[in-house]
């Protein structure tokens, strides 16, 4: 056994694992052929892992597309796991547009900086840390701890968790509750209050193609039946369109919590207004109270002096709880009978309450560590892992704790440049996991 003096402290072996993981290109391009890493981090997960006893298994959906599972048991067996999810891989960054080169891992300004360092190997490395100290001062778990390190969570899972859930379950069974992204974070109302948002529900993943017919012809010519005009229009009146706003329970439950707190009015006719008040996370919070469509990309044609006869857009849609049958239904009306729509991704939304033993420990967890937390539920705007694990069953949250200096634009770093954590925020997420993870 390793004696006390030579044990790592925890909440600084986080920094050189999270460095590590930041430096390691897992850049998920959506194409297998251009993706990336994702093998090599897991084997260094794995290996980190080995170096304290605890046995992992890797499985490949494809070549290099690589998932971790490991299992922690815990001293009552009898009781349901939980799992503990994060995914490797991440978006392409383009170092041109950076401060520092996006997969330099560089410690500045008391950041940890790369693509990857909120979304999500800050949280990747967190949980290694905890759970390599666990191992080596002999900590069991009330109930078993299940780790999954995926891929492919930035493309829609599809090789990742929906992979372990379709083709390795068994690994997975007597989960009850997960953990995972985006949940957890602070936002400070004052120097003494700090709202911790923790994840109850997320938005559906409706991503679609939008395709054009029309009349191939001579870009010099007049043409009436151009396929790009027909689909720039209908692009156009989608990417212009404002849904209706609809207030679920779960954003019900977090702008009471947070009108109350600012002594905000809150009118629940108009809660864009109070919405408006939140600063950097009024974007994560106006994005939920309403169906959305953002085009992202659009392809036509192949010569400059040449009319296509197709062309298509796509668009990355984002359906409230029950609601993926109606934004269909709305989208249809804005695009026209003449445009086809063809679904990439459909994946439904999540929402669950803010109750139960699970939710009071992360609650207590923070607040022993901050005194001035006071966590509140919320719907992330996005969508995670939690879509594939949830169809076994799983009561899903999002839980990677994190303090927050209080100007900094966390909504912004997701997918942005210059993403980065700070260095006091991950040390202070794996204090409060370790104090969850013994509690649970």
């Amino acid at each position: 056994m390793t004696s006390d003096f030579a044990r790592p402290d925890p909440t600084d072996e986080v920094v050189d694992l999270c460095r590590d993981l930041l430096r390691i290109d897992t850049t998920n391009t959506g194409d297998n052929d251009t993706s990336a890493g994702e093998r090599l981090a897991a084997e260094y997960v794995a290996e980190k892992l080995a170096e304290v006893g605890v046995e992992s298994v890797i499985h490949e959906s494809a070549p290099g597309r690589a998932n971790l599972v490991a299992r922690i048991p815990g001293t009552d067996p009898g009781r349901g796991a939980l799992l503990v999810h994060g995914h490797l891989d991440v978006v392409p960054a383009d170092a041109d547009e950076w401060s520092v080169h996006p997969f330099s891992g560089e410690l500045r300004d008391g950041y940890l900086w790369g693509r990857g360092a909120i979304d999500m190997k800050d949280f990747d490395a967190m949980v290694l840390a905890v759970v390599r100290h666990w191992q080596r001062t002999e900590v069991r778990p009330p109930r078993d701890i299940v780790l999954a390190y995926t891929a492919d969570e930035e493309a829609g899972s599809d090789y990742g968790a929906h992979f372990l859930v379709e083709r390795h379950r068994g690994l997975l069974d007597g989960c009850t509750e997960a953990i995972g992204e985006v949940g957890g974070f602070s936002y400070s109302v004052n120097d003494s209050q700090r709202l911790y948002l923790i994840e109850t529900a997320e938005k559906g993943i409706d991503w679609l193609r939008l395709h054009a017919k029309g009349r191939p012809g001579h870009g010099s010519m007049i043409h009436d039946d151009n396929a790009v005009t027909a689909l720039a229009e209908a692009v156009a009146r989608v990417g212009r369109h404002r849904f209706p706003v609809v207030v679920t329970d779960t954003v019900r439950a977090f702008l009471e919590e947070v009108s109350d707190l600012l002594g905000i009015e809150l009118d629940p006719e108009d809660p864009e207004t109070a919405i408006a008040k939140l600063g950097p996370i009024a974007n994560i919070i106006g994005a939920t109270i309403r169906n959305t469509a953002n085009p992202t990309r659009l392809a036509a044609g192949y010569k400059d002096n040449v009319i296509p006869g197709r062309a298509t857009a796509t668009i990355d849609c984002r359906s409230l709880p029950g609601q993926s049958e109606l934004l269909e239904r709305q989208l249809r009306e804005l695009v026209g009978p003449d445009i086809v729509i063809e679904y990439l991704q459909r994946q439904p939304a999540l929402e669950t309450t803010f109750d139960g033993d699970l939710v009071d420990a992360m609650s207590a967890a923070l607040r022993a560590e901050d005194p001035g937390a006071r966590p509140v539920p919320y719907m992330l705007s996005g969508g995670t892992d939690a879509k594939a694990f949830s169809q076994l069953g799983i009561r899903c949250f999002g839980f990677a704790p994190l303090r927050l200096p209080a100007d900094l634009n966390f909504s912004a770093l997701f997918h942005g440049i210059d993403e980065r954590v700070p260095v006091d925020g991950l040390q202070f997420g794996v204090r409060v996991l370790d104090r969850f993870l013994r509690t649970c």
